[in-house]
């Protein structure tokens, strides 16, 4: 029973993770704006998931325990390339590719960059959600908002942790 309910958490969080964005990305190109984005809020997001993608590769953890992440970072470029195109300044985007792609290697350099990152990615995460609040509330406009990707986002993080349940043979 244990292990069936843990697969189905697995695989259903990696089956929403794998659409997440998709409603957020379609809200945007439906309203052809990026009407209440926060720009910063989407960076911070990017930065913790990249963080999180590295450290687990760092560590030679097996694909399946975070293959999720790859998936959201696809998403989530995709998004802000959007962002970028709706705010008409494309090229601006170049930049923070630059950094992301060069923190790929910069985290690896010593083991406790990545340890450190890591530790930190719970606080990126927080002031991911929190900067976009926060816009919300400054702009009082949700724009191109989508309900349904955060309603699938609180389901991610409501499933147990993978190897949360202790498996006993007889």
């Amino acid at each position: 029973m244990e292990a069936g309910l843990l697969w189905f958490c697995n695989w259903s969080t990696l089956g929403v993770c794998a659409a997440l964005k998709l409603p957020q990305i379609y809200a945007q190109l439906a309203a052809r704006s990026a009407r209440g984005i926060s720009l910063p809020s989407l960076l911070l997001e990017l930065a913790g998931f990249l963080v999180f993608l590295r450290y687990q590769h760092y560590y030679g953890n097996p694909l399946l325990t975070y293959l999720e992440y790859p998936i959201l970072i696809a998403q989530d470029i995709v998004l802000l390339l959007f962002v970028f195109h709706f705010n008409g300044n494309v090229k601006q985007a170049l930049p923070y590719m630059a950094v992301f792609v060069s923190s790929w290697f910069i985290l690896s350099l010593q083991k406790w960059i990545i340890d450190l990152a890591m530790n930190l990615c719970t606080v990126i995460s927080a002031a991911s959600k929190f900067a976009q609040l926060q816009y919300l509330w400054k702009v009082q406009d949700s724009g191109a908002v989508s309900a349904l990707t955060w309603g699938l986002s609180a389901y991610t993080c409501a499933k147990p942790a993978k190897g949360t349940f202790v498996y006993k043979r007889v």
